[in-house]
């Protein structure tokens, strides 16, 4: 049972993990494909895409069970507005990831980890909630940080890749070769990558500001150096988002009693978290115009989902959701917070359950810290036609290369 006895003052230099379960972790996304084709006609005027598979790595903004199959499984009410289940997403329904999936005509992603009822043969997902690009020396235990950092996710792709290849040339059973990968589809299909924003949320709790800044290009290294990993194995498309506003979630803003003039901005949310999200995204497009450079045969796109992000927070009200720092699921009241699935007691001992809002969709925020389903559509509304996009291409022609 969860008990919070009091709420402790949340500086700037913390992180929004520090007070949360450990599936309220967030991250930010990426996405890569393979097999461009380059030059000729501008990429809109041509047929779409046929991708047969999704390749995804990431954290808790695209992870489909990875983590409830490691780990505790996340409980209901999570999945409650689109599963009618607990659907291993730290979200009321759909992610990105699976409004991506939707948009390619392909099904959900299976996760990786999970063992049971798994089918790969579209496509496999490495995500795991609380994962880093930076190896973290740390439990999950303590702040929420996974072991499987992008790294480990790479080393689980390249088994998977291996391991998938030799068994569908070994098995003759039509149902098993079926929920295989084809081996000729890993240079077709789309790598999609969501992380990134635990790294900040790590930084925030352990760095000094100036330390924060020195450690973003170690950051956006490794980063390219997984992207160049998959381009030896055969990928060529890179579809990559931005992180996202992290100093908007109302878990890194509930705490804070007394802030001084300019630490938030005028939405509410902690300028100077913002501002090392939107460093780190410079130095990350800049990144993706030198692996363009290095990467002759990718197609590589990068996507500004931090600004369709903070579009949505900065606009709530006529896009008709309710205030952004507002939060859905869980207990968030003067005599005690209770997260969303959880039971706990208030300050007075009356015992409480962390349930759903009645209405999700009008909320931007799910639990506090992950992104609700309307959100996350209107976030896939707001990007996958590629009017936020480096080159300006819809997701569904990102095999071509500019």
């Amino acid at each position: 049972m969860l008990q919070l006895s009091r709420i402790e003052k949340m500086e700037s230099c913390c992180s929004p993990n520090a007070f949360a379960p450990r599936w309220l972790i967030m991250m930010g996304i990426v996405s890569v494909t393979l097999g461009a084709v380059g030059g000729g006609a501008a990429a809109a005027d041509r047929p779409p895409c046929q991708f047969p598979a999704i390749y995804n790595f990431g954290d808790s903004n695209s992870d489909t069970g990875g983590i409830s199959a490691a780990f505790m499984p996340i409980p209901w009410p999570y999945g409650a507005t689109f599963f009618r289940k607990a659907a291993g997403r730290d979200c009321d329904g759909r992610l990105l990831i699976d409004f991506i999936a939707e948009e390619l005509d392909l099904p959900f992603l299976s996760a990786y980890l999970n063992s049971l009822g798994a089918n790969f043969s579209h496509g496999a997902n490495f995500a795991t909630g609380g994962s880093t690009i930076r190896r973290q020396n740390e439990t999950i235990f303590e702040y929420g940080i996974s072991p499987f950092s992008l790294d480990v996710q790479l080393w689980h792709y390249d088994q998977f890749k291996s391991r998938s290849s030799d068994l569908h040339n070994q098995v003759t059973d039509p149902y098993h070769k079926s929920i295989l990968p084809k081996p000729e589809d890993f240079s077709k299909a789309l790598y999609t990558f969501d992380i990134g924003q635990n790294d900040l949320s790590v930084a925030f709790r352990k760095l000094s500001v100036e330390q924060q800044i020195a450690a973003l290009p170690n950051i956006i290294s490794q980063f390219s150096t997984a992207v160049q990993h998959l381009y030896e194995q055969g990928a060529r498309l890179f579809w990559i988002h931005s992180t996202g506003p992290i100093g908007c979630l109302p878990v890194a803003v509930m705490y804070i009693t007394d802030p001084k003039p300019g630490f938030l901005d005028q939405y509410g949310c902690i300028k100077g978290q913002n501002d090392m999200a939107i460093e780190l995204n410079r130095q990350l497009k800049d990144a993706v115009i030198k692996l363009r450079t290095q990467l002759p045969e990718a197609a590589i796109t990068y996507v500004d989902l931090y600004a369709a992000k903070y579009r949505l927070i900065s606009t709530t009200k006529s896009q008709g959701f309710v205030d952004p720092l507002k939060i859905c699921c869980g207990y968030h009241e003067k005599d005690g917070n209770v997260w969303c699935g959880q039971k706990g007691l208030t300050y007075n001992g009356t015992a409480v359950f962390g349930s759903s809002c009645a209405k999700p969709e009008e909320y931007v925020s799910w639990d506090g810290v992950h992104y609700s389903e309307a959100a996350n559509k209107w976030f896939t509304d707001h990007i996958l036609n590629g009017s936020l996009s480096d080159p300006s291409i819809p997701i569904t022609h990102a095999c071509y290369r500019n």
